[in-house]
């Protein structure tokens, strides 16, 4: 076979090989309290 022919199936294989490998999962990380509080109606001069 020639250098071509062997390049080719060496990609290919490699391709398919990195297919089928798990996929990681994304670590979400999510605060418990918000940073800040929204303001809140008192009345006009409290």
């Amino acid at each position: 076979m020639s250098k071509s022919i062997k390049l080719i199936a060496l990609f290919s294989f490699v391709a398919a090989i990195s297919a089928c490998a798990p996929k990681q999962e994304e670590v979400v990380m999510v605060d418990p309290e918000p940073i800040s509080s929204e303001p809140t109606y008192t009345g006009k001069y409290k």
